[in-house]
Formats: structure tokens, sequence, C-alpha cells
């Protein structure tokens, strides 16, 4: 008899939120890997990337190994490591079998404006994700104005990573 192979599809999903620093910070504002020049950074131990941290928490989802909670801040307290890139990295390293097929993410904030610089911050997702760009949807919101976020006081991203198990 012979043997079918079916790959085990999951969905990991994730979620992060920070709040802007005040204006006067020197902290840079970091999103999906991209510095944007025209708004504060955002407060958190590291440079506050809610993109590359919404990942994270949806490859967390998958894995059930604790990212954020446990190697990220790990590499920020015990090594001083403060780019999301980084935990991004160590966090793709904990997937074993499971392999990304599609990131799809919701950005909500008043600002800045990230509209003109989507396709940026795609490259750079399937760049650190070793993924095509178009394995990798972006879609932002000011959510008009109903939220903390959509008043312009941070960021909100939403994350959901379809995958399969070989």
């Amino acid at each position: 008899m012979q043997k079918h192979f079916f790959p085990k599809v999951r969905v990991g999903i994730g979620q992060k939120s920070h709040r802007f620093l005040p204006s006067n910070s020197s902290k840079p504002c970091v999103i999906g890997g991209v510095i944007f020049e025209d708004v504060p950074g955002l407060a958190a131990d590291s440079d506050g990337d809610v993109i590359f941290h919404a990942i994270c928490n949806g490859i967390s989802s998958l894995t059930g190994v604790p990212i954020l909670g446990g190697i990220a801040l790990d590499l920020c307290m015990k090594d001083g490591i403060t780019d999301s890139q980084v935990y991004l990295e160590k966090a793709l390293e904990t997937l074993g079998k499971i392999k990304i097929e599609h990131v799809a993410l919701a950005l909500e904030g008043k600002k800045p404006r990230i509209q003109n610089r989507i396709i940026e911050i795609r490259q750079k997702i399937a760049e650190v994700m070793k993924l095509g760009i178009t394995q990798i949807g972006l879609t932002v919101t000011s959510g008009d104005g109903l939220t903390d976020f959509g008043c312009g006081d941070g960021l909100q991203c939403f994350c959901i990573l379809s995958s399969i198990e070989m």
C-alpha cells in the first residue's frame, strides 16, 4: 500500500501595540524594519517595531515557543539587543518543519503616513523572512479615530501567518 503525504496546515495569529514616546524623544520610529523620521519612536524596551513583534507573536502561536516574553526579552535584558529584526530572526529559527506560506498584516494608526512606503516595508519583511514579496500582505487604516491608535497615540498591528508543516 502506498502512503500519501499531506502537509498539516497551521495558522498563527499575533498582535502587538505600542504607544508613541513624547515628541521630543530622539528614539527613531521603526515599522516593519523601516525607519520613519516624521514621528517619535514607540515606547518599548526594544525599538518597538509593532510589525516585527506581531509576526514574532504569530510565530509563537504556531510553535508554542515564547518569543517576545522569552527569547527577545533575554536578548534585550542580558545582551542589550533592541533590534526587533534580531528577535524575528530568532523566532524564525524556532519553526522547525513549519514553513510559512503567507504573512497577512493589518496596521492601525493615524500616523505616520504609511501608504507610500508599503512596498518598502513588504520588501524588508520578505527579505528577513526569506519569502517572496507576494507572500507578504499589508493593509493600513486609521480606524477612523475610534481607538487610541486611530487618534494618533500609538500603533497596533495584527498578523495572521499561514503555514504548512512538512
